[in-house]
Protein backbone atom coordinates (compact mmCIF):
# COMPACT_ATOMS: atom_id res chain seq x y z
CA UNK A 1 0.00 0.00 0.00
CA UNK A 2 2.64 2.35 0.57
CA UNK A 3 5.30 3.70 3.62
CA UNK A 4 2.39 4.59 6.05
CA UNK A 5 1.28 2.30 8.51
CA UNK A 6 -0.14 2.72 11.62
CA UNK A 7 -0.67 0.53 14.68
CA UNK A 8 -2.96 -2.05 14.03
CA UNK A 9 -4.81 -1.22 17.63
CA UNK A 10 -5.90 2.07 16.88
CA UNK A 11 -9.51 2.57 16.43
CA UNK A 12 -11.85 4.98 14.48
CA UNK A 13 -15.71 5.32 14.48
CA UNK A 14 -16.54 7.57 11.44
CA UNK A 15 -20.46 8.25 11.48
CA UNK A 16 -22.46 8.74 8.06
CA UNK A 17 -22.32 6.76 5.18
CA UNK A 18 -22.82 9.03 2.01
CA UNK A 19 -19.65 10.72 0.35
CA UNK A 20 -17.64 12.17 2.88
CA UNK A 21 -17.69 8.67 5.36
CA UNK A 22 -16.87 5.88 3.24
CA UNK A 23 -13.68 8.00 1.53
CA UNK A 24 -12.90 8.72 4.92
CA UNK A 25 -13.27 5.03 5.59
CA UNK A 26 -10.83 4.01 2.87
CA UNK A 27 -7.92 5.85 3.57
CA UNK A 28 -7.88 5.11 7.40
CA UNK A 29 -7.67 1.68 6.68
CA UNK A 30 -5.42 1.43 4.24
CA UNK A 31 -3.57 2.93 6.39
CA UNK A 32 -4.08 0.60 8.89
CA UNK A 33 -6.94 2.01 11.01
CA UNK A 34 -9.44 -0.26 12.71
CA UNK A 35 -12.61 1.22 11.41
CA UNK A 36 -16.19 1.27 11.88
CA UNK A 37 -18.77 3.00 10.12
CA UNK A 38 -22.18 3.57 11.40
CA UNK A 39 -24.93 5.08 9.19
CA UNK A 40 -28.43 5.81 10.53
CA UNK A 41 -29.72 4.46 6.73
CA UNK A 42 -30.69 0.50 6.70
CA UNK A 43 -28.81 0.32 3.70
CA UNK A 44 -26.75 1.82 1.61
CA UNK A 45 -28.80 4.67 0.12
CA UNK A 46 -29.03 4.42 -3.92
CA UNK A 47 -30.85 7.11 -6.36
CA UNK A 48 -30.04 10.78 -5.92
CA UNK A 49 -29.28 13.78 -7.92
CA UNK A 50 -26.05 13.56 -10.14
CA UNK A 51 -22.99 15.16 -7.90
CA UNK A 52 -20.04 16.72 -9.14
CA UNK A 53 -16.48 15.68 -8.47
CA UNK A 54 -14.00 18.51 -9.96
CA UNK A 55 -10.43 19.89 -9.74
CA UNK A 56 -8.53 18.49 -6.50
CA UNK A 57 -11.06 16.10 -5.46
CA UNK A 58 -10.48 14.07 -9.26
CA UNK A 59 -7.02 13.85 -8.14
CA UNK A 60 -8.48 12.03 -4.62
CA UNK A 61 -10.68 9.37 -6.34
CA UNK A 62 -7.92 8.74 -8.73
CA UNK A 63 -5.31 7.69 -6.06
CA UNK A 64 -8.47 5.96 -4.66
CA UNK A 65 -8.07 3.83 -8.03
CA UNK A 66 -12.17 4.66 -8.66
CA UNK A 67 -11.62 7.18 -11.40
CA UNK A 68 -11.99 4.88 -14.49
CA UNK A 69 -15.29 3.74 -12.97
CA UNK A 70 -16.54 6.81 -12.39
CA UNK A 71 -15.59 7.94 -15.79
CA UNK A 72 -18.22 5.08 -17.06
CA UNK A 73 -21.03 6.57 -14.91
CA UNK A 74 -20.06 10.55 -15.76
CA UNK A 75 -23.24 11.33 -17.07
CA UNK A 76 -22.20 13.98 -19.70
CA UNK A 77 -25.16 16.73 -19.48
CA UNK A 78 -24.77 18.35 -22.72
CA UNK A 79 -26.71 21.77 -22.14
CA UNK A 80 -28.65 24.30 -19.28
CA UNK A 81 -31.30 26.17 -21.48
CA UNK A 82 -32.41 28.97 -19.58
CA UNK A 83 -36.08 30.37 -19.85
CA UNK A 84 -38.10 33.38 -19.25
CA UNK A 85 -41.08 33.41 -16.97
CA UNK A 86 -43.39 32.62 -19.86
CA UNK A 87 -41.08 29.29 -20.69
CA UNK A 88 -39.78 30.74 -23.96
CA UNK A 89 -35.62 29.88 -24.13
CA UNK A 90 -33.18 33.03 -23.48
CA UNK A 91 -29.78 30.89 -23.94
CA UNK A 92 -28.07 27.39 -23.99
CA UNK A 93 -24.66 26.65 -22.75
CA UNK A 94 -22.68 24.17 -21.69
CA UNK A 95 -23.12 23.19 -18.19
CA UNK A 96 -19.10 23.57 -16.93
CA UNK A 97 -19.76 26.99 -18.16
CA UNK A 98 -22.17 27.30 -15.19
CA UNK A 99 -19.69 25.49 -12.84
CA UNK A 100 -16.79 26.75 -13.79
CA UNK A 101 -15.66 23.00 -14.43
CA UNK A 102 -13.21 21.61 -16.52
CA UNK A 103 -14.70 19.74 -19.84
CA UNK A 104 -13.18 16.02 -20.12
CA UNK A 105 -11.94 16.42 -16.22
CA UNK A 106 -14.45 17.22 -13.98
CA UNK A 107 -17.52 14.57 -13.48
CA UNK A 108 -20.88 14.39 -12.58
CA UNK A 109 -22.38 10.92 -11.22
CA UNK A 110 -25.70 10.24 -9.70
CA UNK A 111 -25.27 10.39 -5.72
CA UNK A 112 -26.02 6.32 -5.73
CA UNK A 113 -23.45 5.35 -8.20
CA UNK A 114 -20.50 7.44 -6.56
CA UNK A 115 -21.49 5.79 -3.39
CA UNK A 116 -22.00 1.91 -4.44
CA UNK A 117 -17.91 2.62 -5.69
CA UNK A 118 -16.76 3.95 -2.73
CA UNK A 119 -18.35 1.06 -0.92
CA UNK A 120 -16.76 -1.28 -3.43
CA UNK A 121 -13.66 0.40 -2.82
CA UNK A 122 -13.71 -0.15 1.00
CA UNK A 123 -14.61 -4.00 0.29
CA UNK A 124 -14.62 -6.25 3.66
CA UNK A 125 -11.82 -4.15 5.68
CA UNK A 126 -14.44 -1.70 7.51
CA UNK A 127 -16.81 -2.85 10.01
CA UNK A 128 -20.28 -1.36 8.60
CA UNK A 129 -23.36 -0.59 11.00
CA UNK A 130 -26.67 -0.15 9.35
CA UNK A 131 -29.38 0.70 10.72
CA UNK A 132 -27.74 2.51 13.94
CA UNK A 133 -26.26 5.44 14.92
CA UNK A 134 -24.63 7.67 17.84
CA UNK A 135 -26.64 8.32 20.64
CA UNK A 136 -23.96 9.89 23.36
CA UNK A 137 -20.18 10.49 23.68
CA UNK A 138 -17.77 10.63 26.15
CA UNK A 139 -14.38 12.05 25.40
CA UNK A 140 -11.52 11.61 27.50
CA UNK A 141 -8.11 10.62 28.03
CA UNK A 142 -8.40 7.15 26.88
CA UNK A 143 -10.80 7.47 24.52
CA UNK A 144 -14.15 8.09 23.33
CA UNK A 145 -17.06 6.08 25.12
CA UNK A 146 -19.71 5.71 22.76
CA UNK A 147 -23.49 4.68 23.42
CA UNK A 148 -25.21 3.62 20.28
CA UNK A 149 -28.95 3.98 19.86
CA UNK A 150 -28.89 0.05 19.00
CA UNK A 151 -28.31 -0.76 23.18
CA UNK A 152 -24.19 -1.37 22.15
CA UNK A 153 -21.84 0.72 23.88
CA UNK A 154 -18.21 0.94 22.78
CA UNK A 155 -14.79 2.90 22.94
CA UNK A 156 -12.93 4.11 20.22
CA UNK A 157 -9.57 5.99 19.92
CA UNK A 158 -11.12 8.76 17.50
CA UNK A 159 -14.41 9.38 16.63
CA UNK A 160 -14.80 11.14 13.31
CA UNK A 161 -18.30 13.06 12.21
CA UNK A 162 -18.98 12.46 8.80
CA UNK A 163 -22.59 12.83 8.90
CA UNK A 164 -24.03 15.74 6.52
CA UNK A 165 -24.64 19.73 7.05
CA UNK A 166 -27.48 18.88 10.16
CA UNK A 167 -24.78 16.63 11.99
CA UNK A 168 -25.61 15.12 15.17
CA UNK A 169 -21.82 14.18 16.17
CA UNK A 170 -21.37 18.01 15.50
CA UNK A 171 -24.27 18.47 17.96
CA UNK A 172 -22.80 16.19 20.75
CA UNK A 173 -18.85 17.26 20.60
CA UNK A 174 -19.56 20.94 19.44
CA UNK A 175 -22.78 22.20 20.50
CA UNK A 176 -26.39 23.48 18.35
CA UNK A 177 -26.47 23.63 14.85
CA UNK A 178 -27.22 27.07 15.08
CA UNK A 179 -23.75 28.42 16.61
CA UNK A 180 -22.41 26.99 13.11
CA UNK A 181 -25.14 27.45 10.55
CA UNK A 182 -25.64 30.34 8.31
CA UNK A 183 -28.17 30.77 6.06
CA UNK A 184 -28.16 32.12 2.28
CA UNK A 185 -32.02 33.29 2.50
CA UNK A 186 -33.28 30.24 0.20
CA UNK A 187 -35.47 27.02 0.12
CA UNK A 188 -35.60 24.51 -1.87
CA UNK A 189 -37.70 21.33 -2.81
CA UNK A 190 -36.36 18.26 -4.47
CA UNK A 191 -37.64 15.51 -6.01
CA UNK A 192 -38.40 13.35 -9.34
CA UNK A 193 -41.28 13.15 -11.51
CA UNK A 194 -42.39 12.08 -14.86
CA UNK A 195 -40.11 13.02 -17.89
CA UNK A 196 -43.01 14.98 -19.66
CA UNK A 197 -41.14 16.53 -21.61
CA UNK A 198 -38.92 14.15 -23.19
CA UNK A 199 -35.59 15.53 -21.89
CA UNK A 200 -32.37 13.43 -22.01
CA UNK A 201 -28.83 15.39 -21.17
CA UNK A 202 -29.52 18.48 -20.39
CA UNK A 203 -31.61 20.79 -18.01
CA UNK A 204 -34.24 23.87 -18.19
CA UNK A 205 -34.08 26.97 -15.28
CA UNK A 206 -36.74 28.83 -15.44
CA UNK A 207 -37.02 32.15 -13.12
CA UNK A 208 -38.60 34.70 -11.90
CA UNK A 209 -37.22 37.10 -9.61
CA UNK A 210 -36.93 35.30 -6.02
CA UNK A 211 -37.73 31.98 -7.75
CA UNK A 212 -36.18 29.15 -9.74
CA UNK A 213 -37.84 25.66 -11.16
CA UNK A 214 -35.45 23.49 -12.76
CA UNK A 215 -36.00 19.81 -14.40
CA UNK A 216 -32.96 17.76 -14.92
CA UNK A 217 -32.52 15.02 -16.97
CA UNK A 218 -29.10 13.77 -16.97
CA UNK A 219 -29.76 10.38 -18.90
CA UNK A 220 -32.75 9.65 -20.92
CA UNK A 221 -35.45 8.18 -18.97
CA UNK A 222 -39.28 8.59 -18.06
CA UNK A 223 -38.40 10.38 -14.88
CA UNK A 224 -36.77 13.68 -14.34
CA UNK A 225 -35.05 15.56 -10.95
CA UNK A 226 -36.75 18.63 -10.07
CA UNK A 227 -36.14 21.75 -7.82
CA UNK A 228 -38.48 24.43 -6.62
CA UNK A 229 -36.11 26.87 -4.93
CA UNK A 230 -37.14 30.69 -3.64
CA UNK A 231 -35.92 33.01 -1.34
CA UNK A 232 -37.06 33.73 1.93
CA UNK A 233 -35.82 36.32 4.60
CA UNK A 234 -36.19 33.46 7.25
CA UNK A 235 -36.14 29.72 7.71
CA UNK A 236 -39.09 27.94 7.50
CA UNK A 237 -38.43 27.09 10.72
CA UNK A 238 -42.13 25.47 11.73
CA UNK A 239 -41.88 23.20 8.14
CA UNK A 240 -38.86 21.40 8.84
CA UNK A 241 -40.00 18.60 10.73
CA UNK A 242 -44.02 18.64 8.83
CA UNK A 243 -44.13 17.20 5.35
CA UNK A 244 -47.59 18.60 4.71
CA UNK A 245 -46.04 22.09 5.71
CA UNK A 246 -43.24 21.99 3.13
CA UNK A 247 -45.64 20.80 0.58
CA UNK A 248 -48.02 23.50 1.28
CA UNK A 249 -45.23 26.35 2.01
CA UNK A 250 -43.42 25.71 -1.83
CA UNK A 251 -46.95 25.31 -3.78
CA UNK A 252 -48.02 29.03 -1.96
CA UNK A 253 -44.76 30.48 -3.10
CA UNK A 254 -44.96 28.94 -6.60
CA UNK A 255 -49.09 29.17 -6.99
CA UNK A 256 -49.81 31.70 -10.27
CA UNK A 257 -46.73 30.64 -12.14
CA UNK A 258 -46.92 29.37 -15.78
CA UNK A 259 -44.73 27.26 -17.90
CA UNK A 260 -44.53 23.80 -16.10
CA UNK A 261 -44.61 25.34 -12.61
CA UNK A 262 -47.90 23.97 -11.84
CA UNK A 263 -47.67 20.13 -13.22
CA UNK A 264 -44.17 20.55 -10.86
CA UNK A 265 -46.09 21.84 -8.12
CA UNK A 266 -48.43 19.11 -8.49
CA UNK A 267 -46.07 16.22 -8.82
CA UNK A 268 -44.31 17.61 -5.66
CA UNK A 269 -47.56 17.47 -3.96
CA UNK A 270 -47.65 13.93 -4.41
CA UNK A 271 -43.99 12.53 -4.62
CA UNK A 272 -42.86 10.27 -2.07
CA UNK A 273 -39.07 10.86 -2.56
CA UNK A 274 -39.66 14.97 -1.68
CA UNK A 275 -36.25 16.55 0.07
CA UNK A 276 -36.90 19.80 2.06
CA UNK A 277 -34.15 22.06 3.09
CA UNK A 278 -32.75 25.42 3.34
CA UNK A 279 -29.65 26.68 1.14
CA UNK A 280 -26.76 26.99 3.95
CA UNK A 281 -23.05 26.56 5.28
CA UNK A 282 -21.81 25.42 8.01
CA UNK A 283 -18.79 27.62 9.18
CA UNK A 284 -16.89 26.55 12.19
CA UNK A 285 -13.73 27.97 14.02
CA UNK A 286 -12.34 24.62 14.63
CA UNK A 287 -12.77 21.29 13.09
CA UNK A 288 -12.17 18.97 15.88
CA UNK A 289 -12.54 18.73 19.60
CA UNK A 290 -10.26 16.10 21.56
CA UNK A 291 -10.22 12.99 20.04
CA UNK A 292 -13.64 14.19 17.92
CA UNK A 293 -13.48 15.54 14.44
CA UNK A 294 -15.56 16.67 11.45
CA UNK A 295 -15.30 16.38 7.78
CA UNK A 296 -17.10 16.97 4.80
CA UNK A 297 -20.77 19.01 5.20
CA UNK A 298 -20.62 18.05 9.05
CA UNK A 299 -17.69 20.69 9.29
CA UNK A 300 -17.64 22.91 6.18
CA UNK A 301 -20.90 22.54 3.75
CA UNK A 302 -20.73 24.42 1.03
CA UNK A 303 -24.27 24.41 -0.03
CA UNK A 304 -25.01 23.78 -3.79
CA UNK A 305 -24.89 26.90 -4.87
CA UNK A 306 -20.87 26.29 -4.40
CA UNK A 307 -21.46 22.98 -6.28
CA UNK A 308 -18.51 21.45 -4.51
CA UNK A 309 -20.11 19.78 -1.39
CA UNK A 310 -18.68 16.18 -2.57
CA UNK A 311 -15.24 17.20 -3.63
CA UNK A 312 -14.37 19.21 -0.41
CA UNK A 313 -15.75 16.33 1.44
CA UNK A 314 -13.42 14.37 -1.37
CA UNK A 315 -10.53 15.98 -0.25
CA UNK A 316 -11.22 16.87 3.33
CA UNK A 317 -11.20 13.12 3.97
CA UNK A 318 -8.12 12.03 1.92
CA UNK A 319 -6.29 14.93 3.48
CA UNK A 320 -7.78 14.24 7.56
CA UNK A 321 -6.83 10.50 6.80
CA UNK A 322 -3.55 11.40 5.65
CA UNK A 323 -2.67 13.69 8.42
CA UNK A 324 -3.30 11.02 11.08
CA UNK A 325 -1.42 8.22 9.48
CA UNK A 326 2.02 10.24 9.12
CA UNK A 327 1.67 12.01 12.85
CA UNK A 328 0.68 8.90 14.60
CA UNK A 329 3.69 6.77 12.15
CA UNK A 330 5.77 9.66 13.35
CA UNK A 331 4.32 9.66 17.39
CA UNK A 332 2.50 12.83 17.31
CA UNK A 333 -0.84 13.39 19.22
CA UNK A 334 -4.07 12.90 17.21
CA UNK A 335 -4.31 16.84 18.22
CA UNK A 336 -1.45 17.62 16.11
CA UNK A 337 -2.46 15.76 13.12
CA UNK A 338 -5.98 17.34 13.34
CA UNK A 339 -4.27 20.79 13.47
CA UNK A 340 -2.66 19.53 10.38
CA UNK A 341 -6.02 18.59 8.76
CA UNK A 342 -7.21 22.17 9.22
CA UNK A 343 -3.61 24.08 8.38
CA UNK A 344 -3.98 22.21 4.87
CA UNK A 345 -7.28 22.48 3.67
CA UNK A 346 -8.96 25.17 5.53
CA UNK A 347 -8.07 28.37 2.86
CA UNK A 348 -9.31 25.97 0.12
CA UNK A 349 -12.67 25.07 2.00
CA UNK A 350 -13.28 28.78 2.66
CA UNK A 351 -12.36 29.57 -0.79
CA UNK A 352 -15.13 27.35 -2.19
CA UNK A 353 -17.64 28.35 0.31
CA UNK A 354 -17.29 31.93 -1.27
CA UNK A 355 -18.47 30.41 -4.50
CA UNK A 356 -22.09 30.23 -3.60
CA UNK A 357 -22.03 33.86 -3.99
CA UNK A 358 -21.34 33.94 -7.33
CA UNK A 359 -23.83 30.69 -8.16
CA UNK A 360 -26.85 31.91 -6.04
CA UNK A 361 -26.52 35.48 -8.52
CA UNK A 362 -25.96 33.22 -11.58
CA UNK A 363 -28.77 30.36 -10.93
CA UNK A 364 -31.45 32.28 -8.82
CA UNK A 365 -31.65 36.21 -9.61
CA UNK A 366 -32.73 38.17 -6.42
CA UNK A 367 -34.26 41.17 -7.73
CA UNK A 368 -36.06 41.95 -11.40
CA UNK A 369 -32.49 44.42 -12.21
CA UNK A 370 -30.34 41.20 -11.02
CA UNK A 371 -32.56 38.60 -13.71
CA UNK A 372 -32.46 40.82 -16.14
CA UNK A 373 -28.57 41.33 -15.89
CA UNK A 374 -28.39 37.84 -15.67
CA UNK A 375 -30.03 37.24 -19.05
CA UNK A 376 -28.40 39.76 -20.66
CA UNK A 377 -25.28 38.50 -19.91
CA UNK A 378 -26.07 35.13 -20.76
CA UNK A 379 -25.34 35.95 -24.67
CA UNK A 380 -21.53 36.62 -23.11
CA UNK A 381 -21.66 33.97 -20.04
CA UNK A 382 -17.76 34.62 -19.33
CA UNK A 383 -19.11 38.00 -18.02
CA UNK A 384 -21.44 36.74 -15.13
CA UNK A 385 -20.19 33.02 -15.00
CA UNK A 386 -16.31 34.23 -14.40
CA UNK A 387 -15.09 31.09 -14.54
CA UNK A 388 -13.56 31.47 -10.95
CA UNK A 389 -14.67 28.75 -10.33
CA UNK A 390 -12.40 26.53 -11.93
CA UNK A 391 -9.35 28.05 -9.83
CA UNK A 392 -10.75 27.62 -6.67
CA UNK A 393 -11.80 24.03 -7.77
CA UNK A 394 -7.86 23.15 -8.19
CA UNK A 395 -6.50 25.79 -5.73
CA UNK A 396 -5.09 23.28 -3.23
CA UNK A 397 -2.12 21.45 -4.23
CA UNK A 398 -2.89 17.57 -2.61
CA UNK A 399 -0.42 16.34 -0.34
CA UNK A 400 1.26 13.14 -0.81
CA UNK A 401 1.06 10.63 1.95
CA UNK A 402 2.04 7.34 1.19
CA UNK A 403 4.71 6.47 -1.98
CA UNK A 404 1.66 5.47 -4.15
CA UNK A 405 0.09 8.84 -3.56
CA UNK A 406 3.43 10.85 -5.29
CA UNK A 407 2.37 9.41 -8.75
CA UNK A 408 2.20 12.09 -11.71
CA UNK A 409 -0.91 13.48 -10.61
CA UNK A 410 -1.77 13.17 -14.61
CA UNK A 411 -2.03 9.15 -14.74
CA UNK A 412 -4.87 7.86 -15.71
CA UNK A 413 -6.71 11.09 -16.13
Amino acid sequence: MGGLNTAPNRTVLVSGASIAGPALAYWLRRYGFAVTLVEKAPALRGGGYPIDIRGTAVEVVRRMGVLPRLREAHVGVRRISFLDEKGHPIAAIRPETISGGKEGHDLEIPRGELAEILYGAIGDDVELLFNDSIATLHDHDGGVDVSFRGGARRTFDLVIGADGIHSHTRSLAFGPEERYHRYLDYCFAGFTMPNHLGLAHEGLTWNVPGRTAVLYAPRDGDRVHAFLSFLRAEPPFDAFRNPAAQRDLVAGVFSGYGWEVPRMVAAMRESDDLFFDVVSQIHMPRWSAGRVALVGDAAYAPSFFSGQGSSLALVGAYVLAGELAAGLAAGAHHGDAFEGYERTVRSFVEMNQALATEGSAGLSPRTAEDLARRNEALRDPSAVFSGAGRHAHSALALPGYDGHDRQDAHEAR
